[in-house]
């Protein structure tokens, strides 16, 4: 067994798993070198190490892989996506990418791969993520590389993305406690613990060319996880129960399915709420064997996070986050829709301030400006420019109108009062966009 300090590559560095393992293998001497997206969300938070942006889904070729593969001694792959979209292709980026990369490791003489898999993972499975992860794992295994499979439970850490943002998510729901597949199984696993096991596997402590499950060795239902969830937070116990039918679910799901089309990444998908219907479970017999360690339970991983307000208010602002968004959407492209139809009454309004054609081209500038603002805050790259946008906009409104018609400020009904809290809703949504 050696500890060997080596340059290592880590694809998905900045994900809820990559980020752990980057820091878990700096602290372990190794240099590293990350592979996202994006440079620039990378240096953010992980300043120390090289970063390499690319989209895995454009490294299709051995050729494309063998320039970042300089000097590295090992491969590990923490990227993934729960599902196609628009910023996600699976086959390309979780199966033909992976699939190259390995080829191009038996090339160029990088010799260890380690691969973040998920359990059930098999090339014949019916979702999509599973089965282009099952795609990668079978090539790793016919591979001549020193490889290592891990196949984590429902990985569980202090950085709140995906599953995990989904859970506390569910534990921020007020007064009664809302559910679907209470009853699966699931066995949780700490992200930490995750690292420990990739940074032992590069020390050469753990037997390789295998597969392990990496998960708490007890399953629990979602509705215990999810009760501890509102304990570890400090939510009040919920007053009652809603087991919803699956169909309320996977029709939830679906249209979570259609906002990934325009960029986001719900955690509560299709493909989510499938994979849950089975379980997340794994046998942890193997990995305790072959290295003496246990991964640790639920209760012992939450014990490890902090649980302070800046959690409770995350759990909160994601959960009314989608709500914030659609009514913003909803309100920009109604009033632009409204103001086409009624543009005559609107332009009444304006009679001695301004000509009938003059005022009838503001008015359907305005219109115009609304509808684009409206549909530029439901695509997800252009939401914070589209939030930043309303908020310039009402103001200009507000100016214009009170230099043109200021006696609407004393309206009973109040049409330019009623700007100012669409103003902080979009103050709101620009500042909840961040994801990492």
């Amino acid at each position: 067994m050696t500890n060997v300090t080596s340059r290592v590559l880590v694809l998905g560095a900045y994900g809820l798993i990559g980020l752990e393992i980057v820091r878990r293998l700096r602290a372990s001497g190794h240099d590293v070198v990350g592979l996202g997206r994006s440079i620039a969300t990378g240096r953010r938070l992980a300043p120390e190490i090289d970063w390499i942006g690319a989209d895995l889904a454009s490294l299709t070729t051995p050729e494309a892989w063998r320039r970042h593969l300089h000097g590295i001694a090992a491969v590990v792959n923490a990227s993934g996506a729960l599902q196609d979209g628009a910023r996600d292709n699976l086959a390309a980026s979780q199966s033909l990418a992976i699939r190259t990369l390995i080829a191009a490791c038996e090339e160029v003489g990088v010799t260890r791969f380690i691969q973040i898999s998920a359990p059930s993972a098999d090339p014949a499975a019916r979702s999509a993520f599973l089965r282009t992860k099952g795609e990668a794992d079978a090539v790793l295994r016919g591979s001549t590389l020193d490889w290592l499979i891990l196949k984590p439970g429902l990985v569980i850490g202090a950085n709140a993305y995906g599953g995990t943002a989904l859970l506390r998510m569910l534990a921020a729901f007020p007064v009664v406690q809302p559910l679907v597949l209470g009853d699966s199984l699931v066995q949780t696993v700490a992200a930490d613990d995750v690292a420990e096991a990739v940074a032992m596997a590069l020390a050469g402590t753990v037997p390789m060319r295998s597969d392990y499950d990496l998960m708490e060795d007890t399953p629990q239902t979602l509705r215990n996880i999810v009760r501890r969830f509102r304990r570890w937070l400090g939510f009040a116990e919920a007053r009652a129960t809603l087991d919803l039918p699956p169909w309320i679910g996977f029709t939830t799901a679906r249209i979570a399915d259609t906002a990934g089309w325009f960029g986001w990444r719900s955690p509560l998908r299709s493909t989510a709420l499938s994979v849950l219907s089975h379980g997340v479970t794994g046998d942890p017999g193997p990995w305790r064997r072959a290295t003496g360690h246990t991964c640790r339970s639920l209760r012992d991983t939450l014990a490890a996070l902090p649980n302070t307000a800046q959690e409770r208010v995350f759990a909160r602002a994601r959960l009314v986050f989608p709500v914030l968004l659609v009514v913003l959407s909803i309100f920009w492209i109604a009033s632009g829709v409204i103001g086409i139809v009624q543009r005559e009454a609107a332009a009444t309004l304006l009679d001695g301030v301004l000509s009938t054609p003059a005022a009838n081209i503001l008015i359907l500038a305005g219109d115009a400006i609304d509808i684009a603002i409206g549909v530029g805050l439901i695509v997800r790259s252009w939401t914070r420019h589209a939030a930043v946008a309303a908020i310039i906009v009402s103001f200009g409104y507000l100016l214009a109108g009170t230099v043109l018609i200021p006696w609407l400020w004393a309206d009973p009904i109040g049409p330019f009062v009623k700007v100012l809290p669409g103003i902080a809703l979009a103050l709101a949504v620009a500042a909840l966009m961040e994801e990492r």
